[in-house]
């Protein structure tokens, strides 16, 4: 059996862990904070183990779960100085004897926009906020480690994720969802449980390079919405024009909606053999429903 280290412990590391966790003999996830830490390590104890990871210096705990690691999920977002865990912990990784892939978790965001054009892996980047250009250089530096030190390096693109528990059905439950319309734009979108499965296959065939995660259908924001609100028997939100919902948002949200394009999925399919459980909203938030 195997170990895995997953640098930043969220969404979906927790989902991948969940689903494919039994794979591993031992797993380290990393937190931010003590208490998230106590909690984990209290709720799987022996199997799972959390540890802190702060972004001034590894300690010498997280460097030895490093050199014992087979694998490694990286989803700890960059900044302005870099990407944190190759600046922290680059030279444990660079002697970690047992390393045979990584899988690091981008955005589609580093294509910017193209005007609603469908792009695909051999699009060139043109990220147009600072988050995104930051996400372009961390996913180069990953790259270029795998390259040097001669270890499998997946660079994974998520569009918008949705799962259990964020999805539009809770959206439509809260009274918080909003029809915004925009005409021309697009949204993507993944489940949750398809980023894992492509995880998975990235770890077993020890893939290399760039996949987008997006699921068959780009839509509009509000198809989603409505499409929850059918199968909750409600009526769905009132559309609004996006040029009066543009002042209540935050400079985040705005910047999603300046972006529009529409992403290819093929090569996910082609090279890493995998066939999408949710290939459109419908199918996923079908599921989603009958959990509920």
């Amino acid at each position: 059996m195997s170990s895995l280290i997953c640098f930043g412990f969220g969404y979906c590391a927790e989902h991948f862990v969940a689903a494919f966790g039994q794979k591993f003999e031992h797993i380290v996830g990393t937190v931010r904070g003590a208490q998230r830490a106590a909690i984990l390590n209290a709720y799987d104890a022996g199997r799972l183990q959390a540890l802190i990871f702060d972004a001034s210096q590894a300690s010498p705990e997280l460097n030895g779960a490093i050199g014992a690691a087979d694998f490694a999920l990286v989803s700890v977002p960059p900044g302005v100085d870099g990407d944190p865990v190759l600046a922290t912990c680059g030279d444990a990784f660079a002697q970690a004897k047992r390393l045979r892939s990584i899988v690091y978790l981008s955005t589609v965001g580093v294509y910017g926009d193209h005007g609603g054009a469908w792009v695909d892996e051999a699009t060139p980047p043109r990220p147009d906020v600072a988050r995104s250009r930051e996400r372009l250089a961390a996913e180069q530096a990953w790259q270029d480690f795998g390259v040097r030190h001669g270890v499998a390096t997946a660079i994974l693109r998520l569009a918008g994720i949705y799962g259990p528990g964020q999805n539009a059905l809770e959206q439509v439950a809260r009274g918080t969802a909003r029809r915004i319309v925009k005409p021309g734009q697009f949204f993507n979108r993944i489940h949750v449980g398809d980023i894992v499965q492509v995880i998975d296959a990235s770890f077993t065939r020890r893939a290399s390079g760039i996949f987008n995660l997006a699921d068959d259908e780009p839509t509009p924001q509000g198809d989603p919405i409505v499409f929850a609100a059918q199968l909750m028997g409600r009526e769905p939100p009132p559309e609004i024009a996006f040029p009066d919902a543009a002042p209540s948002m935050s400079p985040m949200a705005l910047s999603f909606w300046q972006d529009c394009r529409r992403v290819r999925n093929e090569k996910l399919k082609r090279e890493l053999g995998v066939v999408l459980r949710y290939p459109t909203y419908r199918e996923g938030l079908r599921a989603l429903f009958a959990e509920r």
